[in-house]
Order: structure tokens, then sequence, then C-alpha cells
């Protein structure tokens, strides 16, 4: 028997904008994985530290004051530098200032190392469906 898939979810920086967080925390609940919310306003090193700590399979941050790309650059790296080469990185909400094109926002995310990218109006069940087949593809569901 496979253990609960474990995931970290929180904002990142100085974003203060936890209701999606809550959301999306309490739907992967439901769905049967075993959440680690940190809330907001966290620093992109407590999310790789607690990662580390549970042996999480996966980091879903929500982020809707458009600064994530500044406060996650190099975050990849340092999740390998901290062994956590294999976890699943998602991300999700407001991620630029303004009005951009999501699919550029997309592209600047996944040169940043993230699996999967979310604009704010992402259905949550589909982000659990892609969750699910990320660690399947990893053996870990």
């Amino acid at each position: 028997m496979k253990k609960q898939p474990a995931v970290i979810t929180g904002t990142v920086g100085m974003d203060a904008h936890v209701i999606g967080t809550k959301i999306l925390s309490r739907a992967l609940k439901d769905a049967g994985f075993n959440v680690v919310e940190l809330g907001m306003q966290v620093p992109p090193e407590e999310f790789i530290e607690v990662t580390q700590k549970t042996k999480a399979d996966a980091i879903l941050i929500s982020s809707l004051y458009g600064m994530a790309e500044l406060d996650l650059r190099g975050f990849k790296e340092k999740c390998k530098e901290a062994g956590l080469k294999d976890v699943i990185l998602y991300i999700g909400g407001v991620l630029g200032v303004g009005r951009q094109d999501f699919k550029e926002v997309e592209k600047k995310f996944k040169k940043l190392g993230f699996d999967k990218v979310y604009p704010p109006e992402a259905n949550l069940k589909s982000v659990i469906e892609d969750l699910w087949n990320d660690l399947r593809a990893q053996g870990k569901a």
C-alpha cells in the first residue's frame, strides 16, 4: 500500500491573499492528500525546509499579489540543492502585475522550474487530476 501523498501549500513572499490557498488545501484534503498548510507570507526557504522535514511530494504555491516571479527566482535550484530534485512544483494565481498574456506568464514560471502553472480561474478538479497524474508518473501514487 502506497503512502498518502503529502503536499505543502501556502502563499509566497509578502503575499497575504490566503483564501485561495485555504480553498486549495481543503480540496486537496478531500481528494486524499496529506496537506501541510504554511499559510501566508511564506519565505521560499520555508517551503523547502518543511518539504524536507515532511518528505512531501509536491509544493503548491498560490500568489495573487503579482510578485511571485521575483520571490521565486532560483527556487527550483534551491530545491535541487536541498535534495528535492523530484519534488513537484505547481503555482497558480495572479502571477504578474498588470495585464499579461497567460501563455507568456506560464513560460516564465516553467523556465523557473514549475511543472504546472495555473491562471486565477483554474479548475481545482483539474489541478488535483494533474497532481495525481504527475505523482503516478513518478511512481508515488
